[in-house]
């Protein structure tokens, strides 16, 4: 169970946050038809300095914007943070073909009239949610347009043919973005001036041993710590350009951890968790060869966890 004060106080952030956060939490209610929006973390995020960042924004109304590589906990983080101030989350990934009538609403014909179906940003204005954009950097223009009045300081969004918007005095906007993936362009300096901006550091052995602990504390020491030194070792390779990222995934790596708790071999599941992330032949050789450093090939689930 996720106790949000433990959560915090067991990182150390700071109480007076933390008062001002649970403040918050008292001050806005949800309405009854959104509050299963309101979902508890599968991962608990690790790291102060950041918790403190991104909660002093939101409690003082700003937007985020996470920046940073593959596996540094940006999407990890957003769950966790809707989830501490208690609100309801609305996803939105962009791609290509995401444009305003994707966020806002579109047009739908019921009861006999024209009616306005309302998208994510639209409905997150409406009942203070949170609003996780996805992969900013690869909004189209279109889309961006919306973006702009969404975060704008006068919280209001005008929809042509329709009433204004005035945004929900909880609502807030989370956007991440990872450098390089393909389809991504650099954002211009009005949306950027927009957010709050956190540049999320790369997982460390500590943040690693954490998540470790917490999700299967019935894992044995020792095999917790070749697990993060496995994921370290992708990490650093990666990050060296002698691997892509594909391979480094915490998610893949959790799923394989849950496999071999089921019974599968470890040696099988970090290959179906990690290793064939990658479907260039060489560069699956290179993570098998970190892979076998770690993880020897005759373990069971008896040598990651306790019976």
């Amino acid at each position: 169970m996720y106790n949000i004060e433990d959560v915090l106080r067991e990182q150390k952030v700071d109480e007076g946050l933390i008062a001002d956060l649970m403040a918050y939490r008292v001050k806005y209610d949800v309405d009854d038809k959104v509050k299963e929006r309101i979902i508890e973390p599968t991962i608990p995020f690790y790291g102060k300095d950041i918790l403190e960042m991104a909660i002093s924004a939101l409690l003082q109304g700003e937007n985020l914007l996470l920046s940073g590589a593959k596996a540094t906990g940006k999407n990890v983080l957003c769950e966790n943070l809707a989830y501490l101030f208690g609100r309801p989350t609305y996803n939105i990934s962009f791609h290509v073909n995401t444009d305003s009538s994707s966020l806002i609403g579109t047009d739908t014909f019921r009861n006999n009239e024209v009616v306005l179906r309302k998208g994510p940003v639209y409905q997150c204005a409406d009942y203070g949610g949170f609003g996780i954009f996805d992969e900013i950097n690869m909004a189209k223009n279109d889309a961006v347009s919306v973006l702009h009045a969404t975060l704008d300081y006068r919280r209001m969004i005008d929809v042509p043919g329709y009433d204004k918007i005035n945004l929900h005095p909880a609502a807030r906007f989370i956007g991440t973005m990872n450098y390089g993936y393909a389809g991504t362009r650099e954002l211009n300096e009005a949306l950027v001036s927009r957010f709050m901006v956190i540049d999320m550091p790369a997982l460390s052995e500590e943040t690693l041993h954490f998540l470790l602990s917490k999700m299967f504390p019935a894992m044995k020491n020792h095999a917790r710590e070749q697990f993060v030194g496995l994921f370290i070792d992708l990490q650093t390779k990666a990050f060296n350009g002698e691997i892509s990222t594909k391979p480094l995934d915490l998610r893949g790596m959790i799923s394989a951890l849950r496999t071999i708790r089921a019974g599968l071999s470890p040696v099988s599941a970090i290959r179906m968790g990690l290793s064939n992330k990658s479907f260039d032949v060489f560069e699956r050789e290179i993570v098998d060869d970190v892979v076998m450093t770690r993880i020897r090939s005759d373990w069971t689930r008896n040598d990651i966890f306790e019976a």
